[in-house]
């Protein structure tokens, strides 16, 4: 079987790789938060506004392949664009309980926000797999 590396594997690539540190990112966070909080003072700030730096860039990355990916697969029909339309809804559910759940101060909608923010990126990953 002969390997190919062209511009199609680059750009898929670069879009899993964007979803792998917005979604990873979020579940690592998940894990650490307690140890953060039993750490005390600022910690759990810190980390959380350094996790914001380093994934908003590769949650873009992962939004700019994915029109990439869309404007290279042309015209589709049925379930495909269902799913598709799908996708792009929880991605944008995704980022903006993100960038709600950064700029608030009060713990339920950080909590809500938090939740759903990671719940729409699992579902965008699981949709991007279906497609």
């Amino acid at each position: 079987m002969e390997a190919n590396f062209g511009l199609a594997e680059i750009r898929i690539f670069l879009h899993l790789l964007g979803a792998t540190v917005w979604l990873g990112g979020q579940i690592v966070m998940l894990g650490i938060l307690p140890v953060l909080r039993g750490i005390g003072g600022d910690a759990p700030r810190q980390v959380a506004a350094r996790f914001g730096a380093l994934s908003w860039p590769f949650f873009g990355l992962a939004v700019v392949t994915g029109i990439w990916n869309m404007m290279e697969v042309g015209d589709t029909v049925g379930n495909y664009q269902a799913v598709l339309g799908i996708k792009m809804l929880v991605v944008l559910i995704s980022g903006a309980a993100a960038f709600v759940h950064q700029r608030t101060s009060a713990a339920a909608v950080r909590g809500a926000t938090g939740a759903v923010g990671f719940l729409a990126a699992l579902v965008a990953m699981y949709l991007g797999v279906a497609l």
